[in-house]
């Protein structure tokens, strides 16, 4: 049974806000402005922030975790619409009118987020110039991502859209073994378990990736960067530009 609640996280006193990007890239004024209240939530694998239609109530600032907004289908299937890691924040953009979740956000890899009341963060947004500008920033940039991956999805190849998944997600955990399961890749990428297999037995072969129960190790990114889609370096450029520092440097 998949949790519903995020857990207000013990050690809230021993985390630091700014291991989240944007929130590194405040002003420290702006961000002591912010602190109050922000808190440190712990969020398990599976954890459902919110459901499809359910009334948004925080944003998050993700550090080592990494949320999907799922899109989930009458037939029973489901695919990636959008994915949040310690580059971004959660819920926010989506609930500037309505502050009606429009799918399913679910945690893929357990972590830590800063969590912000949704009315609090508006305030701030309204009384603080610098964090509006960062905030814009990050609109446009989570704008060009989303289009930019529905281009993708309709013109590249899936092995194309594996090696994008995989090195995004190696950017957001910054560290070579991913818990990534064929499973995971296959509801992401909105295919069948069978066909990521294949793939990534492919791509094991050529020596880009390890694999193991329950994870692929990078063991060649410059590999995987040449088996990826033009789509993986336009988004993070266009990220780096509107928001330095919001990807570590490889």
């Amino acid at each position: 049974m998949k949790l519903r609640r995020p857990i207000v996280s013990e050690l809230a006193g021993k985390r630091d806000h700014r291991a989240n990007r944007l929130l590194a890239a405040l002003e420290p004024e702006d961000l002591a402005y912010l602190a109050p209240h922000l808190e440190i939530v712990a969020l398990p694998k599976g954890t459902i922030l919110y459901q499809a239609g359910e009334t948004l109530r925080y944003a998050y600032f993700p550090h080592d975790t990494i949320v999907s907004l799922v899109a989930d289908m009458s037939n029973g299937s489901s695919a990636e619409m959008a994915v949040f890691g310690c580059e971004s924040m959660v819920g926010l953009i989506s609930a500037f009118v309505t502050r009606q979740s429009i799918g399913r956000y679910v945690v893929q890899f357990p972590g830590v987020a800063s969590r912000i009341c949704l009315d609090r963060m508006h305030e701030a947004i309204n009384v603080r110039p610098s964090i509006r500008q960062l905030i814009l920033r990050f609109t446009e940039a989570l704008l060009s991502r989303i289009l930019q991956n529905v281009a993708c999805n309709a013109v590249h190849s899936v092995e194309a859209r594996c090696c994008r998944w995989i090195l995004s997600t190696h950017d957001r955990l910054n560290q070579d073994t991913l818990p990534l399961t064929h499973e995971f890749l296959a509801e992401m990428l909105g295919v069948q378990r069978s066909t990521v297999s294949i793939i990534t037995r492919a791509l094991q072969a050529e020596g880009l990736i390890q694999q193991g129960r329950g994870f692929i190790a990078v063991t060649d990114r410059s590999g995987l960067e040449r088996a990826s889609c033009e789509c993986y370096g336009k988004v993070r450029r266009n990220f780096e530009g509107l928001l330095p520092h919001t990807y570590t440097k490889t």
